[in-house]
């Protein structure tokens, strides 16, 4: 009934790319929102930065992917590329540790692009809560170009 009292929070690009909608995503994981529901970009840069506030929770032993929880309860993934745990770390370095508070545009992995494209890999980047179930009102920004650590690329409210 007071919907209209709950913050609207946003999701920054954590890349520089084109935002697609998770359902062109070629991972049927992440095309049917299995891992969590949000947007995927095509990635352009170098480093990936944290998309909101939180704690960073995790990041996977391959460097490939990391998790962020925010103050709201959000559980946040960020997934680098598809398949592109196979390569066992290599083309990605960590930038800061778990358990650090990050705050939007934070750098938290530096990729080489070059080397995991010539590795066959694609660079489309889920961004996906993973705690879908208490979120709402998800308004995804599809189809544009985005600047990592500045451009929305979807809001949503908690439950």
């Amino acid at each position: 009934m007071l919907d209209f009292f709950k913050k609207t929070y946003a999701m920054i690009a954590p890349v520089s790319g084109k935002v697609i909608n998770l359902s062109k995503v070629p991972d049927e994981v992440f095309a049917n929102k299995l891992a969590g529901d949000g947007v995927a970009i095509e990635c352009f840069d170098d480093v990936i930065v944290s998309p909101i506030e939180g704690t960073l929770s995790l990041i996977f032993k391959t460097n490939h992917a990391f998790g962020i929880t925010t103050d709201n309860g959000a559980e946040v993934l960020v997934h680098i590329g598809i398949d592109t745990v196979k390569l066992s770390g290599k083309g990605f370095q960590r930038l800061t540790s778990e358990g650090n508070k990050v705050k939007v545009g934070e750098p938290i992995i530096k990729i080489d692009r070059q080397f995991i494209k010539e590795a066959g890999y694609s660079l489309i980047t889920p961004v996906l809560v993973t705690n879908r179930d208490n979120l709402k009102d998800i308004n995804y920004k599809t189809d544009i170009e985005v600047i990592s650590g500045k451009d929305t690329i979807f809001t949503y409210k908690m439950k």
